[in-house]
């Protein structure tokens, strides 16, 4: 139970005694899932860098959707951006304060 509480500092969340010994439940079925995974025989499997190797050269994935080609091109006007913001400092975006500790 320890863990559960450590983790749900770390994550900043207060759970109740239900909630607790719930996800120590759910935490503990994750951990035997990848336990089963750490079983699985990959030695013949080519390591990757990213998913997108999969995809190379315009290669599309089994629904039909392909990744957009990497094209360099130009991002907003920084002056039209902010002052489309309700608060900026000029330079950056300002926005509420959302965790607090």
């Amino acid at each position: 139970m320890a863990e559960v509480e450590r983790v749900a500092e770390l994550a900043n969340l207060e759970l109740a005694a239900d909630e607790a010994a719930r996800m120590q439940r759910d935490l503990n079925a994750i951990l035997g899932y990848v336990d089963q995974l750490r079983q699985i025989d990959t030695s013949q499997v080519e390591p990757m860098a990213q998913v997108s190797e999969l995809f190379a050269d315009g290669a599309t994935e089994g629904n039909g959707e392909s990744l957009r080609a990497d094209v360099l091109r130009a991002s907003l006007e920084r002056a039209s951006v902010m002052a489309a913001v309700p608060e900026t400092d000029g330079a950056f975006f300002k926005t509420p304060k959302v965790i607090e500790r």
